[in-house]
C-alpha cells in the first residue's frame, strides 16, 4: 500500500515528536520522583528547623558539596563525556566506549579522593570564602556540617558517572530517579530524630544520613550500569584520543558550570549579610523554583544531548536536525515554563504554603517566600531555555562558547545582586529581609543576557531557531486567565489552611491553562491530552 507524501511525512513527524518526548518524559518522570521526595524532606527540615540559624548553617553546608558535585558531577559529565561515549555507541565502537568509560571513572575517583581529602582541611576558608556573614556558633556548626558531608561529594560525583552512561544509553528513568535514595535517608533521619534532639544535633545527624544515601544512590545504578555497558575497562590511560577529547572538553565545562555555580554562590554570600533566616529562605524557594527547570529544562536537555550528539552525515545535515530538535525542544519548554513562572508570580503563597508552613514555618515564612518566588520567575523561562541551547553547544563539541556567555551573566549577576539585596530596600523603604527577592529577580536579569547571547551565536552558526514572539505572548496571556479562578478560590477560602487551598486551587490554574491552550490551538496542549487519555487506557 502506497502512502502519500504529506501523510508519510505526517507519520514521520509524529513519529519524530514521539521519540523526542519519549526521552524526555522518563528523564522528567525520574526528576519529578526525585523532586517529589526532595520536596517532601524540605517540608520535614522546615517543620523542625524553619528559619533558625541551625537551618540557615544547614542550607550553607549543603550548597558546597552541591558545588563541588556540580562541577565534577552530572553537569560536567553531560557536557564533555556523553557526546563523545554517545557518538562511539553510535558508530558500534563498544570496545572504544567501554575504555573511554573506564578511563573517566578512573581519572573522575583520583580527583574525588584529594578534593574530599583537602575540602574536609580547607572548610574553614571555605566557610569564610561563601557565608562570611555567619559568626560564632552558626559559623561552626556550619564548619562541622560541611565536614561532615564532603566525603558524600565523592560518592555523588561517581553516581554522576553512571548517570551519563545510562543516559547514553537512553536508559534515563533510573539515572534521574536514583537520588530518591539519597532523599529517603535524609526523611528518615528528621522522622526518627526531628522534635526529640536539639536542633543542632538533629541537622548533625541529618548531615550523616546524608553521606549514607549518598552510598545507596550510586549503589543502586550499578546493577544496571554493568548490564549495559560490558566492555568497561577501567585505567587511567588519558593517551587515546577519546579520552583526550573528553578532558580536553572537560576543562572549559568545568570553569563553564563554576561560574554558573558561583552565580549562586553570589546569592548566598550576599544573603548571609541581611537578616537571620535569610539563607534558609533563599534555599527554599530555590528548592521550589528548580523543580519545573528540573522537570522540562533539564528532562528536555538531558534527553536531547545525547541524540543530537549521535547526529551524523553532512555538516549541513547535522545543523538541520540540531536546528530542528532545539525548535521542538524550545517550543515544550515555553508550554511548560510560563504558567510555571506565572504561579511563582500570582500563587506563590499557595505554593510555598503547602509545601512548608507549619510547626516552625509560619505564615509570615510563607509570605517572604512567595516574594523570593516572584523574583525567581523573572528568569525562569530564560534560564530553562539556555540549558538547552547549552546542550546544542555541547552537542557539536563547542564548551567554550557556553562558558563565555556564563561569564558575561555571573558578573552581572554579581553588580546586581549587590545593588539589589543591600541597597534596593533601603531606597524603596521596606525591610532588609526582601532584598532575597532582588537577588532572584537580578539573577532573573542577567539570565535573559545569557539566553539571548546563546541564542544569537547558535542561530549564526546553524540558522534561525527560537519560539516566535507570538507563541510566547499567548502563552502568558493563557496563564493569566487560568490563574483568575484559582485567584478567586483563594479569597473565597483565605489563606489559613494552606494544603485543603492548594488542592483546590492549583489543579483548578493547571486544568485552565490546559483547556485555554487546546482552544487557542497550541500542538503541545493536544498532545499532552492525548498523553494523559493514553496513560488512563492503559490504567484501566
Amino acid at each position: 500500500m502506497l502512502v502519500s507524501a504529506p501523510a508519510g511525512e505526517a507519520k514521520a513527524a509524529a513519529a519524530r515528536r514521539n521519540s523526542m518526548t519519549g526521552g524526555a518524559v522518563l528523564v522528567g518522570t525520574g526528576i519529578f520522583l526525585s523532586r517529589i521526595v526532595g520536596l517532601v524532606r524540605a517540608r520535614l527540615f522546615t517543620h523542625f528547623l524553619g528559619t533558625s540559624d541551625s537551618a540557615d548553617a544547614f542550607t550553607a553546608a549543603l550548597r558546597i558539596p552541591n558545588f563541588l558535585q556540580n562541577l565534577f558531577g552530572e553537569g560536567v559529565l553531560s557536557a564533555s563525556f556523553i557526546p563523545v561515549y554517545a557518538r562511539l555507541l553510535a558508530e558500534g565502537d563498544e570496545e572504544e566506549a567501554g575504555r573511554v568509560a573506564g578511563a573517566v571513572f578512573s581519572i573522575l575517583a583520583l580527583i574525588v579522593t584529594v578534593m574530599v581529602v583537602v575540602g574536609v582541611m580547607a572548610t574553614p576558608l571555605l566557610i569564610d570564602l561563601l557565608a562570611p556573614g555567619f559568626h560564632d556558633d552558626k559559623r561552626e556548626l556550619t564548619i562541622r556540617l560541611v565536614q561532615v558531608m564532603f566525603p558524600g561529594v565523592g560518592l555523588l560525583v561517581l553516581s554522576a558517572w553512571c548517570l551519563g552512561i545510562l543516559n547514553s544509553h537512553r536508559r534515563f528513568l533510573l539515572s534521574y530517579a536514583s537520588p530518591v535514595a539519597w532523599n529517603l535517608v535524609m526523611i528518615g533521619a528528621l522522622l526518627l530524630f526531628g522534635g526529640k534532639v536539639v536542633q543542632a544535633n538533629l541537622v548533625m545527624l541529618v548531615a550523616v544520613a546524608s553521606v549514607a544515601g549518598a552510598a545507596l544512590q550510586l549503589a543502586v545504578q550499578l546493577p544496571m550500569l554493568f548490564k549495559l555497558e560490558r566492555k568497561l575497562r577501567v585505567s587511567l590511560n588519558m593517551r587515546a584520543t577519546h579520552v583526550r577529547t573528553v578532558v580536553t572538553n572537560f576543562v572549559p565545562v568545568f570553569f563553564g558550570r563554576g561560574v554558573v555555580q558561583i552565580s549562586g554562590y553570589v546569592d548566598q554570600w550576599l544573603a548571609s549579610f541581611l537578616v537571620g533566616g535569610a539563607v534558609a529562605v533563599l534555599g527554599y524557594a530555590q528548592n521550589v523554583s528548580m523543580l519545573p527547570i528540573s522537570l522540562f529544562g533539564m528532562a528536555i536537555a538531558a534527553s536531547e544531548l545525547p541524540a543530537m550528539s549521535s547526529a551524523t552525515g553532512t555538516s549541513d545535515q547535522i545543523a538541520s536536525e540540531i536546528r530542528r530538535r532545539l525548535d521542538e525542544g524550545l517550543r515544550r519548554i515555553a508550554f511548560y515554563i510560563i504558567p510555571s513562572a506565572a504561579a511563582f508570580l500570582i500563587l506563590g503563597d499557595i505554593v510555598a504554603g503547602v509545601l512548608y508552613q507549619g510547626g516552625e514555618f509560619t505564615r509570615e515564612g510563607t509570605v517572604w517566600v512567595w516574594g523570593v518566588l516572584a523574583g525567581s520567575a523573572v528568569g525562569l523561562l530564560a534560564g530553562t531555555m539556555g540549558r538547552l541551547y547549552s546542550s546544542a553547544w555541547y552537542a557539536q563539541r563547542d564548551t567554550k562558547t557556553p562558558l563565555k556567555f556564563a561569564m558575561i551573566r555571573v558578573a552581572l549577576t554579581l553588580v546586581l545582586g549587590y545593588v539589589a539585596a543591600l541597597y534596593l530596600p533601603r531606597w524603596l523603604g521596606i525591610a532588609p529581609r526582601w532584598g532575597v527577592a532582588g537577588l532572584t529577580a537580578s539573577a532573573g536579569i542577567a539570565g535573559w543576557l545569557e539566553f539571548w547571547l546563546l541564542r544569537r551565536s547558535m542561530n549564526a552558526k546553524i540558522g534561525i531557531t527560537g519560539v516566535p514572539l507570538a507563541r510566547v505572548a499567548m502563552l502568558w496571556l493563557a496563564a493569566a486567565i487560568a490563574a483568575a479562578p484559582a485567584l478567586g478560590v483563594k479569597y473565597a477560602m483565605g489563606v489559613a489552611h494552606p494544603v485543603y487551598l492548594a488542592l483546590i486551587a492549583l489543579p483548578l490554574f493547571a486544568i485552565a491553562y490546559l483547556v485555554v491552550t487546546a482552544l487557542a490551538g497550541v500542538p503541545e496542549a493536544t498532545e499532552f491530552r492525548s498523553r494523559v487519555a493514553r496513560v488512563f487506557r492503559r490504567a484501566t
